[in-house]
């Protein structure tokens, strides 16, 4: 019998998830790195698609702007910085079942982990309980993004994707250009750019660390 850690049903109840089908639930915080046979990349496939949906639905009832400007806002709203910071805020990162070698490299804290993740419990979600009430988590852990609440401090990357996107710039792009020191205290050196805007390096001890502290001086140089 599989069954959910206690936390993390525990978790998922306080986001408003009352979970039946536990193996379910597991699979959709579960990547590839384990050895378990089922990992999310499935439901995530299907999760992208019910983020999509009620988004799109969401911005046509509630903005009565141009299609371009609907699908900007869309593009923003959906992208992986945007999803990998809801799950940051919903709490997500300790409940994502990862290798040893992952975690290690800091997938708990990968945007691209953390943006699959967050679509496949969507996935799960729509599985077990149907589109409404998955439109309706949507709705309740993107509320403060959507609305755009100027008191809500946002991720740096998710800030650039953002800015990016409400500029008509393509999105962010990030490159690791040096990495020096033992494993066990590592440096990275990542740049990030913004074509036809400009470009940034930034230092950390982990490639995210250094991707955020890179997206926060690319806003504060050119946002």
């Amino acid at each position: 019998m599989v069954s959910l850690p206690p936390e993390t049903r525990t978790w998922l109840e306080g986001i408003g998830i009352d979970p039946q089908d536990e193996a379910l639930w597991l699979e959709a915080l579960t990547h590839g790195s384990t050895a378990e046979p089922r990992n999310y990349e499935r439901l995530e496939f299907l999760g992208d698609r019910v983020l999509g949906l009620s988004m799109a639905e969401w911005l046509y009832r509630r903005n009565d702007g141009p299609e371009g400007k609907l699908s900007q806002r869309l593009n923003a709203l959906v992208a992986r910085t945007t999803c990998a910071s809801i799950a940051r805020d919903i709490g997500l990162p300790p409940h994502v079942r990862l290798g040893k070698q992952a975690r290690e490299d800091g997938g708990a804290d990968s945007d691209n982990i953390l943006g699959d993740v967050i679509e496949a419990l969507l996935g799960a979600s729509f599985l077990e309980r149907g589109f409404e009430p998955s439109r309706d988590l949507v709705h309740q852990i993107w509320k403060d993004t959507f609305e755009s609440d100027a008191g809500r401090r946002k991720h740096p990357k998710s800030a650039l994707q953002e800015w990016a996107a409400g500029n008509r710039r393509k999105g962010p792009e990030y490159e690791v250009v040096d990495r020096s020191g033992p494993d066990h205290a590592a440096k990275f050196t990542v740049r990030v750019s913004v074509h036809k805007v400009g470009a940034v390096e930034a230092e950390g001890p982990s490639k995210q660390d250094a991707e955020t502290e890179a997206a926060r001086r690319f806003m504060e140089r050119y946002g």
